[in-house]
């Protein structure tokens, strides 16, 4: 019976192809598998091991570890959380004693990789900040005192250097060939244990999760002191620096980010150079395009960056662009997403005048702006906070048909603003209520069409198609924004 059973089987098998099929199907599989282990020898010895200490300030002998601003228990830290655990355990022997303002205390560790053979490797910001002594140990147990050169904090990048020659360094690699689904390798010291590798896949690419970084998402195990770690592609080219993770826990939940490798060497290289980073600014704060808001003002499609507000005085009100305006191209590259926009014009030389096209009013203009110097943890945003609902020439009556009560702006209170015009919102009820428009708002235009008046802006409404949506230029505080009105529901 067992026989019977057995050769039936393997008639069914036969007649299916599948004796045939499965061993091909493993061999293929097989083949498709990478091995790491050669990437690995060939990559590993330019990955360091970072160690940092901090004096002491206070008279408690044996303090904890220091803990890097920002390093603390908050929603953003819990959100994306960098990944550089505490070292604990005693101070280098022989360090701290008398001068230098206090002992040496254990604040750290992190990884780095080294990029070139006189000594300069990369490495997070973060790993590295408050940190008064730097330790760079390599694969052959070498250890040296790395001297910072320069540390960026809005791009998360910091250059060591270390007083060494004919050192290892990894290639650097192409971030614009990475293809979501290639695998790749990260090599640090996670919770301290140096020389880890974990590998995986490329997720997603070009995560906006900061103004000036497109970052790369994987699903690489990397874990606290993975940070400044390089990821590599399987031609053993680096191709980023692990950075950030998403975690609730603080360990790997399946999603880490790296910072691209080509934004990272634009960043060294300045800081090379002069141990800062210039950045070009053009004073504006922007907002995201989404469809609700293209359709209605006749954009082909969502894209490009919203002009939410202008600096006074600054290069885009010289330049012409108004609140409003939405920004499709700068110096002759696409707008896709409001996030790009900072990051080009970060990466302009100041004092560069370049072409910009944004849309208005239906329509391209095509304008010419100056860019000028970034100041150091400076912003373009405005202040923000303050309501606009001042003196007015009072109330136009009842609610229109979109449920808004509005009024007239005095020509003084629209110099203080810095408008030409539009309507106060006094109250809000119904349609606009629902798509988030408040008490104290200021209409500045509905479908491109500007409003100069409370009659004028009430006349607008009453003509609109309620069974369609539509959008209004809005101004709260210092910041303008375009809000979708969408078709009221049926027996609204």
């Amino acid at each position: 019976m067992k026989r019977l059973c057995f050769a039936w089987l393997t008639a069914l098998s036969l007649a299916f192809g599948l004796g045939a099929f499965a061993p091909a199907a493993h061999a293929q599989a097989s083949r498709e598998l990478p091995d790491f282990a050669d990437l690995v020898e060939r990559t590993g010895p330019a990955v360091v091991n970072i160690r940092t200490t901090a004096r002491s300030r206070g008279n408690t002998p044996g303090a904890g570890p220091q803990v890097p601003e920002g390093m603390d228990d908050s929603e953003l830290y819990d959100f994306f959380r960098r990944f550089m655990p505490p070292r604990q355990g005693p101070a280098p022997r022989g360090r701290g004693e008398g001068g230098g303002g206090g002992s040496e205390v254990p604040r750290g560790v992190g990884s780095g990789f080294i990029i070139s053979a006189d000594g300069f490797l990369l490495t997070n910001h973060h790993v590295v900040e408050g940190a008064d002594e730097i330790y760079v140990t390599l694969t052959d147990k070498r250890e040296f005192k790395g001297k910072l050169i320069g540390s960026d904090r809005r791009t998360d990048v910091a250059l060591v250097k270390i007083d060494s020659s004919s050192l290892p360094s990894l290639r650097i690699g192409d971030p614009a060939r990475l293809r979501v689904g290639e695998w790749v390798v990260a090599i640090g010291s996670p919770f301290g244990l140096e020389n880890t590798v974990t590998a995986g896949i490329v997720s997603a690419k070009g995560r906006d999760t900061g103004d000036y970084l497109p970052f790369i998402q994987t699903d690489v195990a990397v874990n606290p002191g993975n940070s400044g770690g390089p990821l590599i592609n399987l031609r053993g080219e680096v191709v980023g620096i692990n950075s950030q993770i998403y975690s609730r826990t603080g360990g790997f939940m399946g999603i880490s980010f790296a910072i691209p490798i080509d934004e990272a060497m634009r960043v060294g290289d300045q800081l090379r150079a002069t141990g800062r980073v210039t950045r070009g600014r053009i004073g504006v704060g922007i907002a995201e395009v989404t469809k609700d808001v293209a359709e209605p003002l006749g954009l082909a499609r969502a894209g490009g960056a919203l002009v939410r507000n202008v600096e006074s005085g600054g290069p885009a009100e010289k330049a012409g662009i108004e609140v409003g305006d939405i920004i499709l191209k700068f110096d002759g590259k696409p707008i896709e997403r409001s996030s790009d926009l900072p990051r080009l014009v970060g990466n302009t030389r100041p004092g560069s005048k370049v072409p910009v096209t944004v849309w208005r009013k239906g329509a391209n203009r095509d304008l010419s702006i100056t860019v000028v110097e970034m100041q150091p943890e400076a912003t373009a945003a405005g202040q923000g906070g303050r309501s606009p609902s001042a003196p007015n020439q009072g109330s136009a009556g009842p609610a229109n048909a979109m449920g808004f009560v509005v009024s007239d702006i005095s020509e003084e209170r629209k110099t203080q603003l810095r408008i030409r015009n539009g309507v106060l919102v006094d109250s809000v009820d119904g349609q606009a209520a629902r798509a988030g428009i408040r008490q104290g708002d200021v209409i500045l235009s509905i479908n491109n069409q500007d409003v100069t008046g409370a009659r004028q802006f009430n006349e607008a409404v009453a003509k609109l198609d309620r069974s369609k949506p539509h959008v209004m230029l809005v101004r709260r505080g210092d910041s303008a924004q375009f809000v979708p009105i969408r078709p009221a529901a049926s027996g609204q």
